[in-house]
């Protein structure tokens, strides 16, 4: 698909979705709506990852994503270039669309020189690398784990929103449900908050840029805030890229070993 194409095909999506009435729409409607944004079938960019922590002190990390569609499956990479004390660790992470197939990811500790695979209860636990995004938020999580319900329609920050309560259908998730606020003109969550087991709220996700490249809607930068720790991680994009060459076999653990 050439990318001329590519573009008016993306704009053309964005906008029948957004002519679609909300009373027509369940809520699963919406997230698979959001699950098939158009993103291109290989993808690249340049993190900068900032951990601040509740008394306003900061960690900032390099890292450096590639990302590929196979078929409805989904491989993505990540390499930490900075600082020292992180540099050469990767990530390495397989979203099957087979609910029944649990996704595949290892993280590569250099220091150690070992490959360690993350389980499954751990992905879902687990925070990743010392942020405030568990192993699976890294990932991209199949819209059939949760049961989606439209809840109203909304503005956030003058954008109009589509409002869906998801509740995991398993009781081994982090969170006990949580809310989002889908943005109508470009299908991407403006804000989404994390409850826990309690029914309290744990974490808040900020959608605070979307940018539009090669006719693809990207987050160029978000926030994801533990409210009970007070901790929050700040994540800016730079440098993205869609439908660039890509090899399949740098998503290979051999691969992340090698690292960059």
């Amino acid at each position: 698909m050439s990318m001329k194409i590519a573009k008016t095909a993306a704009t053309i999506v964005v906008a029948l979705s957004a002519m679609v009435c909300a009373e027509t729409l369940t809520g699963r409607d919406i997230v698979q709506k959001v699950h098939d944004r158009p993103d291109g079938d290989t993808r690249s960019s340049e993190l900068s990852m900032t951990l601040v922590n509740k008394s306003g002190s900061k960690r900032e990390r390099k890292i450096t994503s590639f990302a590929m569609d196979v078929g409805k499956d989904t491989k993505q990479i990540m390499f930490f270039r900075y600082p020292n004390d992180v540099k050469g660790t990767g990530f390495l992470t397989v979203d099957y669309d087979d609910i029944n197939k649990d996704d595949d990811k290892w993280l590569y500790l250099p220091a150690m020189k070992k490959t360690r695979r993350i389980s499954g209860k751990s992905s879902k636990t687990d925070y990743f690398m010392g942020s405030d995004f568990t192993y699976d938020d890294v990932g991209q999580r199949n819209i059939d784990e949760d049961t989606h319900t439209f809840v109203r329609e909304e503005k956030v920050d003058g954008v109009d929103c589509w409002v869906v309560e998801s509740v995991p259908k398993k009781n081994d998730e982090i969170f006990s449900k949580k809310i989002m606020w889908i943005r109508k003109d470009c299908l991407i969550a403006a804000k989404v908050e994390y409850y826990d087991k309690l029914g309290k709220l744990h974490r808040s996700l900020k959608v605070e840029n979307v940018v539009q490249v090669d006719g693809f809607w990207s987050i160029a930068k978000m926030s994801m805030e533990n409210v009970q720790t007070n901790h929050k991680t700040l994540l800016e994009f730079g440098d993205i890229k869609f439908n660039i060459p890509l090899d399949a076999k740098t998503f290979t653990v051999p691969r992340l070993e090698r690292g960059l």
